[in-house]
Order: structure tokens, then C-alpha cells, then sequence
């Protein structure tokens, strides 16, 4: 092996090194964190949340064009607080859990708006339906090495397939459900 060639594989080590490094310094605090959804029943907000996700995130404010976020989310794990409600979320015509287990993000590109905002680009995946989402995205210094990851989005649930069939109507059940988070992440690189 040439000391060129030597140089490059060190290079490209420490290179991936670092990368790794990033990546894994960055850690969801899930104690901190939320994934939520609002949608309306007969014009009436209802809220719910996801109990059960998880997310990966390498992220630097300095080059957010070269960062990667990606969230798998369990669907059975959706909730209303209410059991009758919470009962049906797994059902076909819902999220139909048994054949659908997980929805996903992954980005494809992330942009800097400035002031510590930035938007997400990517495809969100539910019930076997792939759609290109842009998700804005608010960055806030905390304590204690946190930094919150905040934001909001509005998904047409019908063009996931979610509630088919008689809950296809939508003056019973609207078609926009925002999805909103808050994410406590650790190891972010100073704004």
C-alpha cells in the first residue's frame, strides 16, 4: 500500500469516525419528548399521542444539508386516552396495526430558514402509502446540554389510507390531523 493510499484509508477512517461520533453523541431524551396529533370529530379537536417511537438524528446546525433524521413510529401505539377509541386505532380500517405495524420518516434534505429554524424534507410512510412531507422544525437552546427540536405539520389522512370505508367520510371524521412535536435532543452542536 502506497503512503497515498495509506493517507486517503486514514483519512476516510477518522472521516467515518467522526460521522459516527456525531451520530451517536446525538440522543433523543424521551422522558422530554412527545409525538402528538390533533384531528377533528365532528368539528371538536381531539388529541392523541404516540407512546411508542424512535428516532435517529445527526444533525449540524453548521451544515444542515449533510444532516439525517429518521423516525419509526409503532402505530399500535397511538392513543386518545379514551379505551372505546384507543380500542379501534389498531383496526384495518385505522392504522390496521397487524399488517402495518410501523410508520416511518426519513429525511432527504434539510434547509437553514435562520434564527434557529429550519425545514425537514422527506417521505413519510403509513399503511404502505409514501409521501413527500416538509416538516418545519424550531431549535431552542435548554439546560443542561438539551437542545428542543419543536414543530408541527398537517398530513391529509386519507391519503394514507386512515380511516377507510365509513370513516372515509369526512364530516364525521376531518381529513387534515396535525402532527406536532417536541423533542429533547442531546449532543446538538451550539446554534
Amino acid at each position: 500500500m502506497s503512503a497515498l493510499t495509506r493517507s486517503a484509508a486514514l483519512a476516510a477512517t477518522l472521516l467515518l469516525g467522526s460521522s459516527l461520533a456525531l451520530a451517536q453523541a446525538q440522543k433523543v431524551v424521551p422522558a422530554q419528548s412527545e409525538i402528538g396529533f390533533t384531528s377533528k370529530q365532528m368539528g371538536v379537536p381531539v388529541d392523541g399521542k404516540f407512546r411508542k417511537w424512535d428516532a435517529t438524528i445527526s444533525f449540524d446546525p453548521k451544515k444542515p444539508e449533510a444532516s439525517n433524521v429518521s423516525f419509526t413510529i409503532d402505530t399500535g401505539s397511538a392513543g386518545f386516552g379514551s379505551p372505546e377509541t384507543d380500542a379501534e386505532v389498531p383496526k384495518p380500517a385505522w392504522f390496521n396495526v397487524a399488517k402495518f405495524p410501523q410508520a416511518t420518516f426519513q429525511s432527504s434534505g434539510m434547509k437553514a430558514l435562520g434564527g434557529g429554524k429550519f425545514e425537514v424534507a422527506g417521505k413519510l410512510t403509513i399503511k404502505g402509502s409514501v409521501k413527500d412531507v416538509v416538516v418545519p422544525v424550531a431549535l431552542a437552546q435548554g439546560t443542561g446540554g438539551v437542545t428542543f427540536a419543536t414543530g408541527a405539520f398537517t398530513i391529509k389522512r386519507l391519503d394514507f389510507k386512515i380511516g377507510e370505508g365509513e370513516w372515509a367520510d369526512t364530516s364525521m371524521v376531518a381529513n387534515d390531523v396535525q402532527v406536532r412535536f417536541k423533542l429533547a435532543v442531546t449532543g446538538v452542536a451550539p446554534l
